[in-house]
């Protein structure tokens, strides 16, 4: 998973490098948690540098990208997602919204996946 991450950030970095202004940064990112045991769902919006509470765990944002052609067309949120109790970290590096499944949360329980990024 780490190698993955490291891949995706390299790609992210290069693609907005090579491409000027093919990305803008988000001031907030849109998340959607989900508890496989009860089946309900919830949606929260988190701004860059921050954290949240989703059902059982603690999700940072760090950053969040999308294209600056089309705002609403994809979104690559770097996310940590921890444990409250004693920070265990079931999760860290970038999540697709078009993609969750490349690279995704892997927990028993819990589930957390990009769906937008936000700008004001």
């Amino acid at each position: 998973m780490r190698l993955l991450s490291a891949v995706l950030a390299c790609g992210l970095s290069i693609g907005t490098a090579s491409a000027q202004g093919a990305a803008d940064n988000g001031s907030s990112a849109v998340l959607r948690g989900l508890d496989k045991v009860n089946g309900q769902t919830q949606d929260l919006e988190i701004p860059v540098g921050g954290s949240a509470e989703i059902f059982g765990v603690i999700v940072s944002l760090r950053e969040c990208r999308y294209p600056a052609d089309n705002p609403t067309g994809d979104a690559y949120a770097y996310l940590t997602v921890r444990n409250p109790n004693d920070a265990t970290v079931y999760f860290d590096g970038w999540m697709i919204a078009s993609s969750p499944a490349l690279n995704a949360l892997d927990h028993s329980r819990y589930d957390v996946w990009v769906m937008r990024c936000t700008s004001t």
